[in-house]
């Protein structure tokens, strides 16, 4: 596929992610599909329906979460994409309670296509800013 047929591809499936298009998610995402991120620790996301799982829960976790792209690259099999993700913490994050705090987070991923589908990620966000906006860790004095 072209770069510009593979960016297409990673806005449909931003699009997908902010309608909770699962469905269409499924078609554009390979089911081997592998993210490697350290910021989102375990477990890891090895399958298209731990995928799902994962933005299900996010979703569970900001209701009102929604993502923009604001920067795409392409090249060959690779798109990479500056994104900013805004949402209101109304459950649980891990260890972390509801907060009812807004956070706006900007984040850096690379994809990899094959055949017309995402079967790779790599993603990394700044936690720590993340955790601050919503009131989980104060910075020492």
């Amino acid at each position: 596929m072209s770069p510009d047929a593979n960016k297409a591809v990673v806005r449909a499936f931003v699009a997908a992610i902010n309608a909770q298009d699962w469905g269409r998610l499924e078609a554009l995402v390979a089911p081997d599909f592998k993210r490697h991120s350290y910021a989102a620790g375990p477990p890891p996301v090895r399958s298209r329906d731990a995928l799902k799982a994962f933005l299900q829960q996010e979703f569970e976790t900001f209701p009102d979460a929604h993502e923009q792209i604001e920067d795409l690259v392409a090249e060959g099999d690779r798109v990479a994409a500056r994104h900013r993700f805004e949402g209101t913490q109304q459950g649980p994050m891990g260890p972390y309670p509801p907060s009812g705090k807004r956070m706006v987070s900007e984040y850096l991923a690379i994809y990899r296509l094959e055949g017309g589908r995402i079967a790779e990620a790599w993603a990394e966000w700044d936690t720590l800013t993340g955790l601050q906006q919503l009131g989980h860790y104060a910075p020492p004095a």
